[in-house]
């Protein structure tokens, strides 16, 4: 018998309550039973983006709230600064060029740090940008950026618009949209929200509301407008993931219970064990500039990232990620994010000795498991 640990960076782990939740008997989605779990939902979504506003739900992975971040808020022939340094950076980008949008790019080196000072004198440089679109973090890097400093000097420009994708941010960190300014902040359900795939969210601040009022982008599914409408009435435009909303009560609810506070702190205190416990065998983390959600790891001389990560998953049953792209081969990952303990990470530091070991690297063997289980003795 294998037992599997799931610590990819999403689909991540489901606890045992919300798979419960997910399981009962179906409801439909315009009775009454079923606005009593959307008006409980609507509440803590604000509670967990940090906002007074509706944030919007919506049937489709988080690409879908991307892609609706720029067809709900610009117009064809509009220019948008786009941040790059990782796939899913280059994905606004793509999104912006899909439907006619000029995207100026502020590309970095994969697991760079963004200096705020590049964003300023981007924005300086083309006064005309309606918005700027950046990462809370950066999957595929294991990357966090400085969400806070660029909200604040893009507050300062009454024209542009601070759009966050943080879909591997929210639940991890805090990203409070009305204390920093971020105007819009998108969420996915497979992540820290410990769901299945199949939800995307979209907190919207006042500023963006206007802005969407001049928008002349087509759009039918993705109507922001009408979703919210809908929402302040407990329903959505169109049929929901009933189930997935079922559980997604319950998950917010666990998360409030423990506190945003002791989430975020557990989840750097993993991050930073998993760091730990791979540099005390002699390996390098990627990024400059870590991320609490999910960390990569270079993969040692020689010896390639994807048969790290196959070896992992095949022969000791735990599941995370390889690199991406240009890092595929380079780099595996391992996520920190939602459902995940102290326990997971002891786990996951020993399966990565294991198979190094098995690959012919050298190293004292348990010295990773040693850093990480002293990183969370206070855990």
């Amino acid at each position: 018998m294998l037992k599997r640990y799931l610590l990819a960076p999403g689909p991540t782990q489901i606890p045992p309550e919300v798979l419960l939740k997910m399981a009962e008997p179906m409801v439909h989605h315009r009775n009454p039973m079923f606005e009593v779990v959307v008006d409980e939902v609507r509440e803590n979504l604000r509670h967990l983006f940090g906002t007074a506003n509706e944030v919007l739900i919506f049937s489709s992975s988080g690409t879908g709230a991307m892609e609706g971040a720029v067809t709900n808020m610009l117009s064809p022939g509009d220019k948008a600064i786009v941040v790059r340094s990782g796939k899913f950076g280059e994905r606004w980008a793509e999104i912006c060029s899909a439907y006619g949008v000029e995207s100026v790019n502020i590309d970095l080196p994969w697991g760079d740090v963004l200096d705020p000072a590049a964003v300023e004198r981007t924005l300086r440089e083309n006064p005309d940008a309606k918005a700027v679109y950046m990462q809370a973090t950066e999957t595929s890097t294991g990357t966090m950026f400085p969400v806070k400093e660029v909200a604040d000097i893009v507050r300062g420009c009454p024209g542009t618009l601070m759009v966050v994708d943080g879909i591997t941010g929210v639940g991890v960190f805090a990203l409070p949209m009305d204390d920093w300014g971020i105007d819009v902040l998108i969420g996915g359900s497979q992540k820290a929200l410990m769901l299945p795939p199949g939800l995307a969210f979209a907190g919207v601040s006042d500023k963006a509301w206007e802005f969407s009022k001049a928008s002349r982008m087509p759009r039918f599914y993705f109507n922001w407008a009408k979703e919210r409408d809908n929402l302040k009435k407990n329903q959505t435009n169109f049929t929901p993931a009933i189930s997935l909303i079922v559980g997604l009560r319950e998950s917010l609810r666990l998360l409030r219970e423990e506190g945003l506070e002791n989430v975020y702190r557990r989840s750097d205190m993993l991050a930073r064990a998993t760091r730990e416990g791979a540099r005390a065998i002699g390996l390098e983390v990627f990024s400059r500039n870590p991320s609490p959600a999910v960390t990569a790891i270079c993969a040692p001389e020689g010896i390639d990232g994807q048969a790290v990560y196959k070896t992992l998953w095949k022969k000791y049953g735990v599941t995370g990620a390889g690199g991406q792209d240009q890092l595929k081969g380079k780099i595996f990952r391992l996520a920190t994010l939602g459902y995940a303990d102290k326990y997971d990470v002891i786990t996951a530091v020993a399966a990565i000795e294991f198979a190094l070991r098995d690959l012919g690297y050298a190293f004292t063997m348990g010295a990773g498991v040693a850093a990480a289980t002293d990183c969370l003795k206070d855990l």
